[in-house]
């Protein structure tokens, strides 16, 4: 069966509250958190006594008449204690845990997405944080600000919220290189944007995570302070009434039972909690390429350059040279003076072998080198803008609309944790402005131009849930959206088997045709560029050796390196005589 009937017929995954709804560990834990808060919460609703009322005369009595656990060693309810111990105890835990979000979680998405000064800054400050003793700082807090749980609760946030820096910092800085990030760079999408929609998604898990660990360590180290003395003796927490049950615990052993119940079971509750949130999460299901993120290396090359006559209006690329600078601070050009030039409605392939500066090439055109990677010189006009030099703001503004980009490899450059509809929706509604709905349609109308079959299931499948085919027509259907006028496209069959290519190369040449872009296809295949391409533009180490027309280039190439290339393809070359083995004596 093929991997697109697979695909369209394959169950729909549960949702995300359904497959909580079915996880025994997420039900348990959250109800008990749910009965524990509640009975917080509504404290004056689950009992009528006073916390703080005491009778003498009721010191150490049992449970009954409305007192439920009984009263402690000042005849206090301990029932009502614990209830009202609970707020001043989960409160504080909440208030330290959103103190350290707050802080930790923004500044590790910066630091990790953008590095800079920023990252080292933060880095800093983040390292000389952790080396303070966090209980000694508590216990000088108090004695400055006061006993007050709240504002140690504060403080504590402030020593743990390194913690969320870090596990957030590494996480981002580990995936802003990854191509589907680029790719929606390339689709115009800011950097906010990108952050809250694809970012976000690989940082949730481990911050779920941390969040229970931070609570239940919030919690456990209020009550260690208010179980030595520590705290505010004016206020019930679980911590003061487990100091007051240690004190009379030969007369009275069970009054430590119930702090201490509530204590371990929030604790409990809140990590199996978490754990269970993130397997729901991050249960996406398993494919062949589940969770496959290829990097895009960057080519290591050396270079010159061609000469031009009058600039295209669409692209026009003149001596441009591409540098990157070493780990000892000097700089080596992978390409060096090239000119190009794409006029409208035309199709320019550019050829070349692996490493020759063709990758490098196209991501001057779009403003996307890897991190290292500078235009050292030259000029790059986009419709008449130049775009060397040019801020973030206005490349993002030129991406998606006026250059679009389709990648070689689909899957690497298509995030497992959305859909294909969210991928195709995402640029519609951020660059178009168009509705939820409208973008849909859009969406919808795009698949079926790229001849998909069901585009309504394919919309709500994941990537590891379509072929490569399918994949890859996804990303052309997403680059051509916005109606750009020029469309990069980077070996966009390599990974594909030969009946798919020919499928891909007809609706490239479809589109293409229908919409009248131009295109600048990057490939190392003569059968490719012989099928599409209108001129072709050589390429070996980072220089253009030659240019021309297709079917001139192709019958009479006039650098050797062109030939070399065409001499390199078998289709008119003897077949090989038959393999046979050896025989045993002529070993």
């Amino acid at each position: 069966m093929s991997a697109s009937v697979t695909a369209a017929t394959a169950p729909r995954r549960p949702g995300t509250a359904r497959r909580f709804l079915t996880n025994p560990q997420a039900v348990l834990s959250l109800l008990v958190l749910l009965v524990i808060t509640g009975l917080v919460v509504f404290a004056p609703l689950a009992t009528q006594h006073s916390s703080t009322a005491s009778e003498l005369s009721d010191a150490f009595g049992p449970p009954g008449g409305g007192h439920l656990l009984g009263f402690d060693s000042a005849g206090r309810d301990v029932w009502a204690r614990l209830l009202y111990g609970g707020r001043n105890t989960l409160g504080g835990a909440v208030l330290a845990v959103a103190v350290a979000l707050v802080v930790g979680v923004p500044a590790g998405l910066a630091a990790g997405y953008h590095g800079g000064w920023f990252d080292s800054l933060a880095s800093w400050w983040v390292n000389l944080v952790m080396a303070l003793p966090a209980m000694v700082v508590l216990l000088a807090s108090r004695a400055v600000l006061g006993p007050s749980v709240w504002v140690l609760m504060v403080v504590l946030g402030v020593l743990v919220a390194p913690s969320f820096f870090r596990l957030v910092r590494g996480a981002v800085a580990g995936m802003r290189g990854e191509p589907y990030v680029d790719a929606a760079r390339v689709f115009g999408l800011r950097d906010s944007r990108i952050i809250a929609r694809h970012v976000l998604v690989v940082v949730r898990a481990p911050v779920i995570i941390q969040v229970a660990l931070v609570a239940g360590m919030a919690i456990g180290l209020q009550a260690g302070l208010e179980f030595l003395g520590i705290g505010s003796g004016s206020l019930p927490t679980w911590g003061a009434m487990l100091n007051e049950a240690f004190t009379n615990v030969h007369r009275a052993p069970l009054l430590m039972l119930w702090p201490g119940l509530a204590l371990g079971a929030t604790s409990a509750a809140l990590v199996l909690l978490a754990s269970a949130l993130r397997d729901v999460l991050e249960d996406r299901g398993t494919g062949p390429v589940a969770g496959r993120r290829a990097r895009r290396s960057a080519a290591e090359s050396t270079a010159a350059r061609e000469d031009v006559g009058e600039r295209a209006g669409l692209l026009s690329v003149r001596d441009l040279t591409v540098a990157y600078t070493l780990a000892d601070g000097t700089s080596r050009e992978v390409v060096s003076g090239v000119d190009l030039d794409v006029h409208r409605g035309e199709v320019l392939g550019l050829v070349g072998q692996s490493g020759s500066g063709k990758t490098q090439t196209a991501f001057s055109v779009l403003g996307l080198l890897p991190p290292g990677g500078r235009v050292s010189r030259g000029s790059v006009l986009l419709n008449g803008t130049e775009a060397v030099g040019a801020s973030e703001r206005h490349m993002r503004g030129l991406r998606g609309d006026t250059v679009a980009y389709v990648p070689q490899e689909p899957m690497s450059n298509l995030d497992p944790a959305f859909t294909v509809g969210d991928h195709l929706t995402e640029p519609l509604r951020t660059k178009l402005g168009l509705s939820r709905a409208q973008a849909r349609e859009r969406a919808l109308e795009l698949l079926r131009q790229v001849e998909i079959p069901d585009p309504a299931r394919v919309m709500a499948s994941h990537p590891h849930q379509i072929s490569g085919g399918m994949a890859q027509r996804v990303l052309i259907a997403g680059a051509v959206s916005c109606d750009p006028d020029l469309l990069i496209a980077d070996e966009p069959t390599t990974a594909l088997d030969v009946t798919v290519q020919a499928e891909v190369l007809a609706l490239l040449r479809r589109l293409q045709a229908q919409r009248g872009m131009g295109v600048l296809l990057v490939t190392h295949n003569l059968g490719v560029v012989a099928d599409l391409c209108d001129r072709v533009a050589v390429m070996r180490e980072g220089v253009i050796v030659e240019v021309g027309a297709t079917a001139d280039l192709l019958t009479d190439p006039r650098d050797p390196y062109t030939r070399e290339l065409l001499d390199a393809v078998l289709d008119d070359a003897p077949a090989r005589a038959p393999w046979r083995p050896r025989e045993v004596g002529a070993l």
